[in-house]
């Protein structure tokens, strides 16, 4: 933000000092975020479809301009030309406002992701706070929607959004303290420069990592996780009594919310804007490097949005016991042993009143990997043995059902 101002200050308008120059720049940020984050629905939806289409041997949309590539504007003016039902028993403030505070939270999060080198909205020093307080204001908007709506298809995906993001919420925070005590600040714009080089968390964490990514999709409510909105069970779930542009609204803040966590993904363990021996050489202009860290971050945001269209294509929707289950018995005992074990690596390489020097560094690196594959591994061992126990019961119990006698005897 700091190329902005400077060059808004540099026009030598009348009356703009730096501070103007400054509350311009953030208004400019706000306003391409405001338009380019929703407007990526009308791309997405294209590109998951055609992925999808590509995964069931399918040819998708390909009728609505070149390529199908105005599928996308044709659903939007058909969503939002379509008439606006707002039902006769529902609370009309909280079930008017629902929509809206759903795409807005989503937006919000985009403030603080580091785009490129000192292009950033709002580089907060309790970033990471930020982004679990805004994390939140997702969920309320589903829960506001669903028990506004005074339908009971739609309270009991409300229900479900409680049951499920709030508890997938506990190994997400967990992950993101994982981080912040690996990087010693909750910056975002900090945690990227501590990935310089190859020092990318995924690598050095690859289990933290997972546990983040796996969180944030259920976080998103998309498959496999989508069981606030199952059709075969609760018709739509929370958006049931929705239709026209506030049903088009919950649709934008579910895309929005994929792309930033694709986007806070790439920034938490992927370096994000960092190119591996190029943007941290120096040799590069300014405005190369920052071109090419754009570039470099909206690559791999685009990896993980493709990873969420395939597993939509790919995995079967979770019964809600296991989707619990699987977080309470092991997402949340899992990240909880990683966080005291990152704890002690952290506090055995970084002495107090020692400077960390590259040998300390080098060997906090490999540490931290042999504590990840090391939890990972028990970890699987545990859930192998616990399988094979619920297995074994299972054939005692069947085989101890005696066969019923022929008829007649």
């Amino acid at each position: 933000m700091q190329g902005i101002v400077d060059f808004i200050v540099s026009l030598n308008i009348p009356l703009v000092d730096e501070g103007i120059a400054r509350l311009i720049s953030h208004l400019i940020f706000a306003s391409i975020i405001a338009v380019v984050a929703p407007a990526s629905l009308v791309i997405l939806t294209w590109l998951e479809r055609k992925i999808i289409a590509r995964i069931q041997n399918r040819i998708g949309p390909n009728r609505a301009g070149p390529f199908g590539l105005l599928q996308g504007f044709a659903d939007m003016v058909k969503m939002f030309t379509k008439e606006d039902i707002t039902p006769a028993a529902a609370d009309r403030v909280p079930y008017n406002i629902a929509p809206g505070l759903s795409v807005i939270s989503s937006i919000m999060a985009f403030a603080i992701i580091p785009f490129a080198p000192g292009f950033i909205g709002a580089d907060l020093n309790v970033g990471v706070i930020y982004l679990m307080a805004v994390g939140g204001l997702g969920v309320l908007a589903i829960l506001m929607g669903g028990w506004a709506s005074n339908n009971k298809y739609a309270l009991l995906g409300a229900f479900r959004v409680v049951a499920m993001l709030v508890t997938y919420e506990i190994p997400m925070i967990i992950a993101l303290i994982i981080v912040t005590m690996v990087t010693g600040s909750m910056s975002m714009q900090a945690i990227v420069e501590a990935q310089a080089g190859l020092n990318w968390y995924a690598f050095s964490m690859p289990l933290v990592f997972l546990i983040f990514f796996v969180a944030g999709v259920a976080e998103t409510g998309r498959s496999p996780f989508d069981l606030i909105e199952a059709e075969s069970e609760i018709i739509a779930g929370f958006h049931t009594e929705y239709s026209g542009i506030k049903f088009g609204m919950f649709m934008i803040g579910e895309y929005v919310h994929m792309f930033a966590l694709a986007f806070f993904t790439a920034v938490l363990f992927l370096g994000g804007w960092q190119i591996p021996f190029v943007t941290s050489m120096g040799f590069l202009p300014a405005w190369l490097e920052g071109l090419l860290g754009f570039l470099a971050l909206n690559v791999k945001m685009g990896l993980f949005v493709f990873i969420m269209m395939w597993f939509r294509g790919t995995l079967p929707r979770f019964r809600i016991d296991h989707l619990l289950d699987f977080c309470w018995k092991f997402l949340v005992p899992v990240s909880i042993v990683l966080l005291i074990a990152v704890a002690i690596v952290v506090k055995i390489f970084n002495p107090v009143g020692v400077a960390q020097g590259p040998w300390l560094a080098f060997g906090e690196y490999f540490a931290l990997i042999i504590v990840n594959f090391g939890v990972g591994a028990l970890a699987l061992l545990a859930v192998t043995r616990v399988a094979r126990q619920s297995r074994n019961k299972t054939l005692r119990s069947v085989t101890a059902v005696e066969a019923p006698a022929p008829a007649g005897k």
